[in-house]
């Protein structure tokens, strides 16, 4: 048999096992359409290379139990990392996507970023009685514009140390390939696969939180955009709203965002109109539930804070016309469906298109964290084979 043919059954092999789960011969030959004979020797290099094992058996008719196959967990790990200005949360998983371990650094003092990142993946690592060398896949979420070409940080409001050749530096550190990507895009991926948009292919997810964001998901991948800034939506101009003014990346200097909707919807500004409306609140998140809770009382706020979320939502909708809206952040998920329903009824009254607008579904606390884990499973899973 051919190299490459068999390269191919033994991808199709561990990635349908990878995706459901322990199965017999013949039901991976029955779904991969290879034959009892391939499909045995199949199994068998892979056993051999230690990627698969047999689990138990599984009754069948008349004849013996036919043995179950299943990928080693143990065979690969992966490292996700969630990095904010005060924060560095680090989850290790097994190849099969069960998360081992999750630990949280302070990065408080440290300048560089290399050496903080290094060490709170060997505590992950430590914490998990896993070996670094076992890590097939390190994803890290950021906030800030992650440049598509060179896979570094442009810029980003908290996190000045994370500049051009940081992602290089943390490669050669660790002597294994890292990934950076903007902390939205990765909610996204765990929104896909986990919450409101599985098995929806285009979606965006407006991120409402410390900082606003939007994911832009088309034919079911994530579209970055050229510079990578595609999503910055606090940037976008709105009626009524001074311009942002002097947005420069030079090493250094941080953009300005004193304007643009990220002035209507930024945490400050919900809490402040919270405020406003008369509720003493501390967050934005709080606004939103205190809100919720109080019934009448509470439905200018949520009215106002809907209509300022629907202007951004409609600028991306009459583009893209995506279909689906999730929102999500902390203001999104403290507003639940009285607040999505606000949202769609303001977006259908400014613009032609009414988008479905749901509430995040993914259970997990850290959906950013989740899906750099997921980020890093299909880099690893894709490269089991040839490591």
């Amino acid at each position: 048999m051919p190299r490459l043919l068999r390269e191919i059954n033994d991808r199709a092999a561990l990635d349908l096992l990878l995706a459901t789960g322990p199965m017999t011969r013949g039901q991976i030959g029955e779904l991969t359409g290879l034959s009892k004979v391939t499909a045995s020797q199949t199994l068998a290099r892979l056993e051999e290379r230690g990627l698969v094992e047999v689990v138990g058996a599984q009754a069948g008719g008349r004849g013996p139990n036919a043995a179950l196959y299943s990928v080693i967990a143990s065979s690969a790990y992966v490292a996700g990392l969630e990095v904010g200005p005060n924060l560095i949360s680090t989850a290790i998983a097994d190849i099969n996507g069960r998360t081992v371990a999750e630990v949280a650094v302070d990065p408080t003092g440290h300048d560089d970023p290399v050496p903080v990142v290094h060490d709170a993946i060997m505590k992950a690592c430590r914490t998990a009685k896993v070996s670094a060398a076992k890590l097939r896949g390190v994803v890290i979420g950021t906030p800030g514009v992650v440049d598509p070409r060179s896979g570094d940080v442009r810029f980003s409001f908290d996190l000045p140390g994370w500049h051009e050749g940081i992602r290089e530096a943390l490669a050669g550190d660790l002597k294994r390939e890292v990934m950076i990507e903007n902390d939205v895009n990765l909610a996204a991926i765990a929104e896909q696969a986990d919450g409101a948009a599985q098995g929806r292919g285009d979606f965006v997810l407006l991120w409402s939180d410390r900082g606003l964001g939007m994911a832009v998901m088309l034919g079911g991948k994530l579209h970055r955009g050229r510079s990578g800034s595609a999503g910055e939506i606090g940037y976008l101009p709105v009626p009524g709203v001074p311009l942002p003014e002097d947005i420069r990346t030079s090493p250094g200097r941080l953009p300005s965002l004193a304007g643009g909707l990220q002035s209507l919807v930024s945490a400050e500004a919900v809490a402040e109109l919270a405020r406003s409306h008369g509720f003493e609140v501390d967050n934005a998140g709080q606004s939103v539930q205190v809100a919720v809770a109080a019934g009448a009382e509470g439905e200018p706020l949520l009215d106002e804070i809907a209509h300022r979320l629907a202007l951004g939502v409609a600028a991306v909708c009459v583009i893209l016309d995506p279909g689906l809206v999730v929102l999500a952040g902390e203001v999104g998920h403290a507003g639940g469906e009285a607040l999505t329903s606000r949202v769609e009824e303001a977006v259908a009254r400014i613009c032609p298109v009414r988008p479905q607008v749901v509430t995040t579904a993914v259970t997990d606390p850290h959906p950013v964290l989740r899906g750099a884990v997921l980020a890093a499973l299909d880099r690893a899973r894709g490269e089991l084979l040839t490591s």
